[in-house]
């Protein structure tokens, strides 16, 4: 919570309680998007889909595309994410 004399006064400013607060959020996505986007990536480059790397190279969704990509149009299962 924002507690306190919070201010010039030397207690947390905006910047610090915002980066306090939403900092393990802000981590915890992007790991989940880099997870996505390196797990699509090598499905496209495998599957010689130059068109869905690029663009999943490009384009930064936080997943969705990349999720997309994988279960609608690759049409992969759970257990063929991981196998060669």
């Amino acid at each position: 919570m924002f507690y306190g004399n919070y201010g010039y006064n030397g207690g947390l400013g905006m910047g610090e309680f915002w980066m306090h607060e939403f900092m393990p959020w802000i981590a915890l996505l992007i790991v989940w998007s880099i997870f996505w986007k390196g797990l699509a990536l090598w499905h496209s480059g495998r599957r010689g889909e130059p068109w869905w790397f690029v663009i999943m190279l490009v384009v930064n969704t936080l997943g969705i595309l990349e999720i997309i990509y994988l279960f609608a149009i690759a049409r992969l299962k759970l257990s063929q994410l991981f196998s060669k």
